[in-house]
């Protein structure tokens, strides 16, 4: 009779990096790709060949919309195979031959990105889109498995270890390729620079992952199941599910857990995923504000989730998990009281106009933020309309655009001067175009040749507070604070990204400790994919709950929905008694070991 695999061992240095290095690999496609390039790649591309929406059924939608109902496709379609992925997986030695399977799909299809450029105009957004959704199932569907993996890398007082430095390596690794492709995009021109940063991205993935195959076995599993057609294998492991729904007495602990972290993580991700909208739509940052604050949020979080290890060495992982989740919650009420300061000189206002005394003439000058700034990018089309009847000699029409005319904010002319504007040609007066601003999301300054001045600042600027069903949090802080310290909002946004950098790695990183030492290692990937499951549908409610109280009230009320997320999931930590948890696990995995092995 064989001896009982040991199941919890100490760890093995070379092992653990290479754990560690998959994170590292991975974070290309989560910061260069997902957050700071793609995006408006997709935008730009979708512009060009439909204007403002397509038609999809008979559905007109615009790329925004297209574009997360084809990532909620991916993640739901995830969340649902996560908990059969993870049932087969615990009975076969599968778990490193499907990470490595499908990183190939993740790496893969992000590489397939940068052949975009080589199709027809009409259909670049679409090969985006798809191969994104493709790289998004990779990148979560690999996520199951090497979060199994977890438990078999060290015994249950190294996971807090071991997790946080695995998302350390992550921060890290994804901050320092996404400096460089910032850096290129901002400094380089020429139209191989996007395509570049998608290939590059896919190869950073690929390359650094090989590592992980390299250094990390497959662990070790008692009496292995024999290989299952695909029919068997689905019998099998819908019948394991229901047996583990219907062990919610034996695992409680457990499972309650887990409908904490399903809240917690769910307003988390939501703060991460939507943090750069609330920051360019509802705050008003410059690109330039949001490229800073990304860069910082992974430098901060490398040390932080460092930083987190230690603490949980001296307070228990727990204490640490919960004092992380108050400080998202704290992050998340200050970030209702961020608000760009009111403008106080004509050139801080987006359009600005000035009258020559002697030559009686008008001209227009654009804020450097507002240059080729496509009027397009707002939902529907009614300023289209406003800026093609109203404003013309400041705005003028793309021709990067295709059959549709896309109004944008003109610049200087070739002589870099401001451009003069023919009131009579357009048939109204400079009170006209002021007073249109006033239903707008943009700000207008007009300077008289006598030096009297006029302003407007539209109802849907982001320094017109007051609408608001909360708008008294940041009027009241803005002027309490922010104007007299004379804090930008670019400045508050980055304090924000900072404070977010400090918590994000350590709540990641103990969340999944946490589960990793109440989860039995003869059932890893089982428990896993229910955690793949939870995180994932989290990722898809979340921001459907922050849009649907955005439509009903406002944004710095879905902001404040989220809040509450984390309060929940916060609150329901007192009721997990970690250490009835660990005993829960080793009971079942002593269970495991004896049905096959006998008494030790």
């Amino acid at each position: 009779m064989s001896e009982p695999i040991e199941l919890d061992r100490e760890s093995n240095p070379i092992e653990v990096r290479g754990y560690a290095f998959y994170d590292w690999a991975k974070s290309a496609f989560e910061t260069s790709v997902t957050v700071a390039v793609l995006p408006a790649w997709y935008a730009y591309l979708f512009l060009k060949a439909n204007g403002l929406t397509t038609t999809i059924g008979s559905i007109e939608m615009q790329g925004d919309a297209v574009w997360s109902f084809a990532v909620a496709i991916g993640t739901l379609f995830i969340a649902i195979i996560s908990p059969s992925l993870g049932v087969i997986a615990d009975r076969r030695r599968i778990k490193m031959w499907w990470l490595r399977i499908l990183t190939y799909v993740g790496a893969g299809s992000t590489f397939l990105l940068a052949f975009a450029p080589l199709l027809p105009i009409e259909t670049q957004w679409l090969w985006l889109m798809v191969f994104f959704m493709l790289a998004n199932v990779g990148l979560n569907g690999a996520g199951v498995f090497y979060n199994a993996l977890l438990p078999h890398m060290g015994k249950d007082d190294e996971m807090d270890r071991i997790s946080n430095l695995a998302f350390a390596y992550g921060y890290l690794g994804g901050g320092i390729l996404l400096l460089v492709h910032l850096v290129m995009v901002m400094t380089l021109t020429g139209d191989w620079v996007i395509p570049f940063v998608m290939a590059s991205s896919g190869i950073w993935w690929y390359s650094f992952a090989l590592l992980t195959f390299k250094w990390v076995p497959e662990p070790p599993i008692e009496n292995e199941m024999p290989s299952l057609d695909f029919m068997s294998s689905a019998r099998l492991a819908i019948s394991e599910i229901r047996k583990t729904l219907g062990e919610i007495d034996k695992f409680r602990t457990l499972f309650i857990y887990m409908l904490a972290y399903f809240f917690f993580i769910d307003g988390i991700n939501s703060v991460t995923a939507l943090g750069g909208v609330f920051g360019s739509t509802v705050l008003g940052i410059t690109t330039v504000d949001l490229i800073v604050t990304i860069l910082a949020i992974q430098f901060v979080a490398w040390p932080s989730a460092l930083m987190f290890t230690r603490l949980a060495e001296n307070l228990g992982t727990k204490s640490a998990l919960n004092i992380s989740l108050v400080g998202w919650v704290i992050l998340c009420f200050a970030a209702l009281s961020f608000a760009p300061l009111e403008y106080s000189d004509h050139a801080d206002y987006q359009v600005q106009l000035h009258e020559e005394p002697e030559e009686g003439v008008w001209y227009y000058t654009p804020h450097e933020n507002l240059l080729d700034f496509p009027i397009a990018q707002v939902e529907g089309g009614d300023e289209q309309e406003w800026a093609k009847l109203s404003l013309a000699g400041i705005v003028e029409v793309d021709d990067d655009y295709t059959d549709t005319e896309i109004y944008k904010w003109a610049g200087f002319n070739d002589d870099n001067e401001p451009i003069a504007i023919n009131l009579g040609a357009l048939g109204s007066d400079i009170d006209d175009i002021i007073n249109s601003f006033e239903d707008t999301r943009f700000s207008v300054s007009a300077v008289y040749g006598d030096m009297s001045e006029i302003s407007v600042v539209g109802v849907d600027h982001p320094t017109n507070l007051g609408d608001g069903v909360i708008d008294i949090i940041p009027s009241t802080v803005r002027d309490k604070v922010w104007e007299p310290l004379g804090l930008t909002v670019g400045l508050q946004f980055l304090i924000l990204g900072c404070a977010m950098g400090t918590l994000l790695g350590g709540s990641q990183g103990l969340a999944r400790s946490m589960f990793g030492q109440m989860v039995p290692e003869t059932r890893s990937a089982e428990f896993f994919g229910f955690f793949g499951f939870f995180g994932k549908v989290a990722a898809f409610i979340g921001p459907l709950l922050y849009g649907l109280m955005t439509v009903m009230f406002d944004s710095r009320v879905g902001i404040l929905s989220i809040a509450m997320l984390i309060l929940i999931g916060a609150v329901m930590m007192r009721m997990v008694d970690l250490e009835q948890g660990r005993m829960d696990a080793q009971a079942e995995d002593a269970k495991n070991r004896g049905l096959h092995f006998g008494e030790d």
